[in-house]
């Protein structure tokens, strides 16, 4: 991947999947994300809303989740990011822990909103930079939030893609299941199978996901990593020195 990094590949895959909203909140430890979303607003020349939590400067809330919540309630929030501990091949996540609840034997830090955003919020993107077996297990030990409803249930929002450190899938709703969209550069279709719990749809040829185009590699080691450094100073640095 001479040219760019593998953050930065991340990072310019984010804003493309962002492209078209109106307002994204990115929710406080998410730096790829932030800068993902951030690097999105540049490009549209300022028409998008970013809101950044735990920021001063991206960060236009006054009471936290609680406007979050009430915007998402709203229809006001097009786009926010989730991960997990696990997720599985019908988008659901846990963020609990690990074993049978409430035994677990390995606890995270918990659910929090992520069952209520991911109802409402109508393009959630779940990001986990890990893609090993560990994570993407066939089925979570505890759903914190659902990927999938049953017929009937109101549920305006729901995952919109997984974006890993090997590959960037899609989702369908109405199957159930995630899609293999493009493996990145530097990978294989065969390591994301290997590497994969659950079962997904994969096309017969599978592209690599396409290099940051060189005004986005441009704005994000310029004003989107100044940017960040408010939030994520020592991503910025690290950023800053790939």
């Amino acid at each position: 991947m001479s040219g760019f990094s593998g953050t930065e590949l991340l990072i310019a895959v984010i804003a493309r999947l962002l492209k078209g909203c109106a307002h994204v909140a990115v929710g406080a430890s998410s730096p790829i994300p932030g800068a993902g979303a951030l690097l999105a607003r540049a490009q549209s020349n300022g028409a998008m809303r970013v809101t950044v939590l735990g920021s001063q400067k991206n960060n236009f809330f006054t009471s936290g989740g609680v406007e979050l919540f009430d915007l998402a309630a709203q229809g006001r929030i097009d786009a926010f990011f989730l991960g997990g501990g696990q997720i599985d091949g019908e988008a659901n996540i846990n963020l609990v822990g690990t074993g049978e609840y409430p035994n677990t034997s390995v606890r995270w830090p918990g659910s929090f909103g992520s069952a209520y955003l991911y109802f409402l919020v109508p393009r959630v993107i779940l990001f986990r930079e890990e893609h090993t077996r560990r994570v993407m297990v066939p089925e979570v030990d505890f759903i914190s939030a659902p990927g999938v409803s049953k017929a009937g249930v109101y549920r305006p929002g729901g995952p919109h893609a997984l974006l890993t450190s090997l590959a960037l899938f899609s989702f369908d709703r109405a199957r159930q299941r995630f899609r293999l969209e493009s493996v990145h550069p530097g990978h294989s279709v065969e390591e994301v199978h290997d590497n994969t719990g659950f079962a997904f749809d994969c096309p017969a040829k599978v592209p690599f996901t396409n290099a940051p185009e060189a005004a986005a590699l441009f704005a994000i080691r310029g004003g989107v990593r100044d940017d960040i450094t408010e939030s994520y100073p020592q991503f910025a640095a690290r950023l800053a020195s790939a």
